[in-house]
């Protein structure tokens, strides 16, 4: 019988590299433009993770933290010239606590503490969104968010033990990636019915 854990984490590696592509193929087109604090926050902690999985050892898992480590930090750097936000006050004390919430995964010795604080700082990150996103929904590129919540859907059965402190995350992945995908699916079917009511009252 074929034991699906380790199906299960290739294709999550595959679909997580793989969700990036259109999101980045949309920058370049002028359909999307990222959030600039939410995509540094998802850099810098993609690059944390692959430096500290190469720290502790890692050898083939490094192939899948490396390559999110490039493509969302690709993303950012697009996002710097393509995108929108990150400058406020308000933005800049979010990021602050969202730094507060890598330093806390670095140091912390207790797993669960480590994988809270990754948590915050990145559900930080899809909080300052969020506002652009249901202003114009359009600005974002629904198919990313879908694939990276199948993505975590497939790295939590690929866990494979019954361990919240390993489900943690990628649950979380797949929970905040799901509503983002909805979230702009409803709003770009509510802006289309307001726009098509605003026509016929016209």
């Amino acid at each position: 019988m074929i034991d699906l854990v380790p199906v299960l984490g290739v294709l999550a590696v595959v679909v997580g590299v793989a969700d990036t592509v259109p999101y980045v193929r949309d920058i370049l087109r002028g359909a999307t433009r990222p959030h600039r604090g939410t995509w540094l926050i998802w850099s810098v902690l993609t690059i944390v993770v692959c430096l500290s999985q190469h720290a502790d050892g890692a050898s083939w898992s490094l192939l899948m933290a490396g390559a999110q480590a490039v493509l969302t930090s690709l993303v950012f750097i697009l996002a710097i010239r393509r995108g929108e936000g990150g400058v406020s006050r308000g933005e800049g004390v979010l990021m602050t606590i969202a730094g507060c919430g890598v330093a806390g995964w670095m140091t912390a010795d207790e797993p669960m503490v480590a994988t809270t604080c990754v948590v915050v700082a990145d559900l930080i990150g899809a909080t300052m969104m969020l506002p652009k996103t249901c202003r114009d929904p359009d600005s974002e590129t629904l198919a990313t968010y879908a694939l990276a919540s199948l993505a975590g859907l497939l790295a939590a059965g690929a866990v494979g033990t019954p361990d919240l402190s390993l489900l943690l995350y990628p649950i979380y992945f797949t929970l905040v990636n799901g509503a983002i995908a909805v979230l702009i699916q409803v709003r770009r079917v509510v802006l289309q019915r307001e726009s098509g009511l605003g026509r016929v009252i016209a």
